[in-house]
């Protein structure tokens, strides 16, 4: 088999997600290699997948649009059309360190007021 690929793909194992955008419903699955252009996606059964998809790696942060280029029993190779963000829902991080950093002023205006410079 002739290998078509524009970009080079790097060997991984993510736990991600197929979402089938119309009707909501979403499948767990593994990425076992990814480009910047697409990956090749193993499923938990033979699924019937339409052609468009959104594939979530949680791990990486980021969505795409995917659409189907071939499938081989419980593997599909998808096309990356468009990266899809989703905002976070709470930004754990973010939160943890502005409380730290209040918490280093509050602590360094404490000393002030006690004369512990």
């Amino acid at each position: 088999m002739q290998d078509r690929r524009q970009n080079v793909r790097d060997k991984v194992l993510l736990g991600a997600v197929a979402e089938v955008r119309e009707i909501g419903a979403t499948m767990d699955c593994v990425v076992r290699n990814l480009s910047d252009g697409g990956a090749c996606v193993e499923l938990n059964r033979s699924a019937n997948l339409p052609n468009e998809i959104k594939l979530t790696i949680k791990h990486r942060g980021r969505g795409y649009l995917a659409r189907m280029i071939w499938r081989q029993a419980n593997r599909i190779g998808l096309a990356f059309r468009d990266i899809v963000t989703d905002p976070p829902a709470d930004d754990i991080d973010a939160r943890l360190r502005r409380s730290e950093k209040k918490k280093r002023e509050l602590q360094r205006r404490i000393n002030e007021l006690l004369g512990e410079d």
